[in-house]
């Protein structure tokens, strides 16, 4: 059954009304969709309803084409028909039916409870819960005298609560709290009032996809928080040496800024070129500018790379944290992976070899013994103003993370292909031949800088990015300074150099204009979240500290 209406959503309420709760692709459809897969193996639950106006024996038969149809492809279902407006004892004798063909296919079935259930038929479920495997509390709310489905909000999740209580005293073996639930503590009070698991529907609308893993965080705090901490490792197990790769990637970069603002080239720079700097200042004045500007760039991004490493081994490697070591490990890859695009033009870099030949150890001794450990500080547990302030900062930084990486993997291939840019020949007057006629040695050298830089940009955004999707929780306030002090050296560096050296066309550096303004309102938003809300502890739910009394 199609449905061409539109789907409505309730922001006050946190809902969403489906015009025909019965609309869907089909038996077919859904078969098909199994088979492909999706992703993951999480194992996948089928509800089945019958048509509406259904008698029980045509419901029946229904059910029977659809188990044929989706028992191969299904780990189990869940079983609707308490809200058909059949007479008890048929809805409960087309319930066992439907059970049975269920057990027969070798597929748990969980009964389907509407979140408002006539108090006639909730006695008569608590009857009859050994029979089935489970129990699923429904998140769906039918309008009277029509198809219309209002699903999730306040409503719904009071009437559950108040429902999964009464099942887990009446002794439900398994109970499945389905789609209320849109913030981290409504999971907590549902589980605390006898959930197993809790399903997501609305949620997802409303809190962002990120709610699964808020979730998650919540709930293995609950069950930490009174556990003793784990021994952090000794510095030289494996995130210490993280730290040293950070603050060698910074010495570096303030080393590199030093030669690029001042010689710009070094010795075997000018061996490599068969000329000295004054001869090429003789030719064209602004090659050097131009040089300079690209290993200045460089030079703050290496400078910002080390400060998100050495914060990111301090302060999440060092505590098992498994973000951080995603983002470390992911940036890491990248950034010595970039070393053989200096090849791109034939030119060898004496010094960038030395470099990743120093830091390379650094990065396989912090591989040893890494292990995962849920964070310790109090998650948040609302999707309060606060809350949400921070979400519009963390899309900022994901953003600016997304679109570096893009620049940098344009740079990147730039640097390796046709070197030059149209408004980079404007700036230095000349066209890319009449470099290569003059020295064919010059295009190769500049060629190494840019895709260098690339590489290192593309390997800034990859920390950048993953901190900013993984890392944005309730009282991270080192994460807020790393975004701070980790970003500033990479602008100041891409925007004074090209004031200084004249190169201020608008079209090449509106990106960096952009950027700045993604990463000031990013720090902007997210500081509540994460700086004032420091070392404040998470209020444990009502129904939370209530289920530790018997029901």
């Amino acid at each position: 059954m199609r449905c061409d209406a539109p789907i409505e959503c309730v922001p006050a309420q946190e809902a969403i009304v489906y015009p025909n709760g019965y609309a869907n692709a089909g038996a077919d459809a859904l078969a098909e969709r199994l088979r492909k897969g999706t992703g993951h193996r999480l194992p996948h639950f089928v509800r089945l309803r019958a048509m509406p106006g259904s008698t029980p024996r045509e419901a029946l038969l229904q059910q029977q084409e659809l188990l044929e149809k989706l028992a191969p492809c299904a780990a189990g279902f869940y079983i609707d028909g308490l809200a058909e407006g059949w007479p008890p004892d048929e809805a409960w004798a087309y319930l066992t039916e439907v059970r049975q063909l269920a057990a027969a296919a070798g597929k748990p079935a969980l009964l389907y409870v509407p979140p408002q259930l006539p108090e006639g038929m909730l006695r008569e479920l608590t009857a009859q819960l050994a029979s089935w495997s489970g129990v699923v509390v429904g998140e769906a709310l039918r309008e009277e005298g029509s198809h219309r489905i209002r699903v999730g909000g306040g409503v719904v999740l009071s009437a559950q609560l108040s429902l999964v209580r009464r099942l887990r005293a009446a002794g439900a073996a398994t109970i499945v709290a389905a789609g209320a639930a849109s913030q981290p503590q409504d999971a907590l009070e549902l589980l605390a009032a006898g959930a197993n698991s809790v399903q997501l529907h609305s949620g997802l609308v409303y809190a962002g996809p990120g709610l699964p893993k808020r979730m998650n965080e919540a709930i293995l705090y609950e069950r930490i928080r009174e556990t003793e901490e784990p021994e952090p490792p000794s510095f030289w197990a494996n995130w210490g040496w993280m730290s040293l790769l950070g603050i060698a990637m910074m010495i570096g970069g303030v080393l590199a800024w030093l030669i690029a603002s001042t010689s710009v080239l070094l010795p075997y720079d000018e061996t490599f070129l068969g000329v000295s700097r004054s001869v090429i200042n003789r030719f064209n004045g602004h090659i050097i500018h131009f040089m300079s500007h690209d290993r200045i760039t460089l030079a703050g991004t290496m400078i910002s790379l080390g400060i998100f490493y050495y914060q990111l081994a301090t302060h999440g490697l060092r505590f098992g944290l498994h973000w951080a070591r995603t983002a470390l490990l992911a940036s890491c890859t990248v950034g010595f992976s970039s070393f053989f695009l200096y090849l791109g033009y034939g030119y060898f870099d004496p010094l960038h070899a030395i470099a990743a030949a120093v830091l390379l150890p650094m990065l396989l001794l912090t591989l040893r013994g890494l292990k995962d450990y849920p964070s310790r500080k109090p998650p948040g547990l609302r999707n309060d103003a606060v809350w949400r302030r921070a979400q519009w900062g963390q899309c900022c930084f994901v953003v600016l993370g997304f679109g570096l990486g893009i620049g940098g993997l344009i740079i990147a291939f730039v640097g390796i292909t046709q070197v030059f840019v149209p408004t980079d020949l404007a700036y230095l007057g000349v066209t890319a031949q009449m470099l290569a006629d003059w020295n064919e040695h010059l295009i190769p050298l500049i060629a190494h800088d840019r895709a260098g830089f690339g590489g290192a940009l593309f390997s800034l955004a990859v920390a950048i990015a993953g901190s900013a999707l993984w890392g944005v929780n309730q009282g991270e306030s080192w994460l807020w300074w790393t975004f701070l002090w980790g970003g500033i050296p990479g602008f100041t560096a891409g925007l004074l150099v090209h004031f200084h050296i004249g190169y201020t066309d608008f079209i090449h550096l509106l990106p960096v204009y952009i950027a700045v303004l993604l990463y000031g309102f990013g720090l902007y938003l997210m500081y509540p979240y994460l700086v004032r809300r420091a070392g404040k502890g998470a209020e444990l739910p009502v129904s939370a500290r209530q289920a530790e009394e018997p029901f």
